[in-house]
């Protein structure tokens, strides 16, 4: 008992020696980020002006969202005689969503389900081509490799609207205007996605853990289906995001290779709500467009809220070398 109880307590010995030295440590961090200026997790350091700033920029981001929320609660009377941050005279909220589902024989439903048919085709499509090119030009080496790279950088750098009505034309000459397939084709090419899936994998991935596969005689397949997409999920859910949200919010292709109101996505059948008051006879619905523009963006809001956590770490991969 004896030779335990002196295990013992050279054991404690050693845990609040070794707790000494963290504390130790844990000041002269605070003491050298209270001389740089800077902060860590576990030490925050409180800055009025950058709190001041920070709610400055969350305010204007907000903005629009507390603007939609509001008037959403407005009839078109409250809308065009009420200060527009202000309530109107009735709460008309639930109301109007009723409205913009029945309008005009309900189209609004059809142009959103138009516009998730898009997201899941197109934007599923493209997260699928960028997470199995990216991982092949990361981990296979293949002639012509380097002059990929250079194409997927080169096709970054071009934005889309150069190429819209070069797609216009194609799509003309081939009769796939006017189609579903106007729109999901051109979206399931994410040269940004791409690049992104090819250095998340190559740094995700350890070469080691695909050899150690091979070797157990694991096939390409079951390595890449078992092994690295696992480890590739912050940045499959990293480039979804990117690629739900460019699919959601495109204006100008659907603009110009849609001309059939029953193929329109939400952003060109809002838009023309929006311009029925100009035209002969129109009759202004700004209410049901702002109700519309809230409902369109809830769907983003919760894909953010419910992947946030993959989001952040997706970008974050790679910005520490170990």
């Amino acid at each position: 008992m004896s030779v335990l109880d002196a295990g013992g307590r050279r054991v404690r010995a050693a845990e609040r020696a070794r707790a000494r030295r963290v504390a130790a440590d844990e000041r002269a961090e605070r003491r050298r980020a209270a001389s740089s200026g800077f902060s860590n997790p576990s030490n925050p350091r409180r800055s009025v002006w950058l709190t001041l700033a920070c709610g400055v920029f969350a305010l204007y981001c907000l903005f629009p969202f507390a603007y939609l929320l509001v008037n959403a609660t407005k009839t078109q009377a409250d809308f065009t005689s009420t200060f527009g941050l202000g309530p109107g005279r009735s709460f008309a909220l639930w109301d109007n969503i009723r409205e913009v589902f029945s309008y005009q024989d309900g189209i609004f439903a059809r142009w959103l389900a138009n516009t998730l048919m898009y997201v899941v085709v197109g934007a599923g499509g493209a997260t699928l081509l960028a997470v199995m090119g990216g991982y092949a030009l990361a981990k296979f080496r293949f002639p012509g490799r380097k002059a990929v790279f250079a194409v997927v950088l080169g096709a970054i750098s071009v934005p889309g609207i150069a190429l819209a009505v070069p797609q216009f034309l194609l799509f003309a000459k081939l009769g796939l205007t006017n189609t579903p397939w106007a729109m999901i084709v051109p979206s399931l090419i994410s040269p940004f996605g791409l690049y992104l899936m090819w250095i998340f994998s190559d740094q995700a991935v350890p070469g080691e853990l695909l050899e150690a596969a091979r070797v157990d005689g694991a096939s390409e397949w079951r390595t890449f289906r078992t092994i690295s997409l696992p480890l590739l999920a912050p940045g499959i859910v990293t480039c979804a995001l990117f690629t739900i949200v460019a699919t959601w919010n495109n204006y100008f292709l659907p603009l110009i290779m849609l001309k059939d109101a029953d193929w329109y996505p939400l952003t060109i059948g809002l838009n023309q709500w929006k311009d029925q008051a100009s035209t002969a006879g129109g009759q202004a619905i700004q209410n049901l467009v702002i109700t519309g523009s809230l409902i369109t963006i809830i769907p983003l809001v919760i894909a953010f809220l419910l992947l946030q956590k993959y989001w952040q770490s997706g970008l974050a991969a790679g910005a520490v070398k170990e």
